[in-house]
């Protein structure tokens, strides 16, 4: 069975410039070449609807590690945020794939020991481009030290907030 025909960006946002983000900026420093080699030969459909491009959801797996997100929350991430789209290619009026799909997919995976072989390509490309990606939680507080005008002088600490 034939794979899934994704991202048609160009036909939604002809004449419209976007804010670039850093999502962005990773889509030309990951080689899809390299790793589609590896999973391209492995993923067709065999069965039902046509299957999700392999790049597509190996970028979508590594969106889960750096942003730390279940299945549910990376499907729900992928429908919702823009920038996690235009990472794995799909354009603004697409289907994306659920989460019973990044189950399936990380299932192969594993089944044909790529999961870290694929993992720590990407890991090396961006190593090489001085670029680290971390799993975590993001945090919005750039300092630590700094008491809010209202609370100074009256009696609140930073740690107790």
């Amino acid at each position: 069975m034939a794979q899934r025909s994704i991202g048609q960006e160009q036909v939604g946002f002809a004449g419209r410039e976007r804010a670039a983000s850093s999502l962005d900026a990773l889509v030309s420093l990951i080689d899809g070449s390299q790793v589609a080699m590896l999973i391209d030969p492995l993923y067709p459909a065999a069965k039902g609807e046509p299957a999700w491009p392999p790049l597509a959801m190996l970028r979508a797996l590594l969106l889960s590690i750096w942003y730390d997100l279940s299945d549910v929350k990376l499907a729900k991430a992928l429908y919702d945020r823009a920038s996690f789209r235009r990472l794995c290619g799909f354009s603004a009026n697409e289907a994306t794939p659920e989460r019973t799909a990044f189950v399936r997919f990380r299932r192969l995976l594993v089944a044909h020991r790529l999961d870290r072989t694929l993992f720590e390509a990407v890991t090396t490309q961006l190593k090489s481009k001085a670029v680290m990606m971390k799993t975590g939680t993001l945090v919005d507080c750039p300092t630590f030290g700094f008491k809010p005008p209202a609370l100074a002088g009256k009696g609140f600490s930073r740690e107790g907030l």
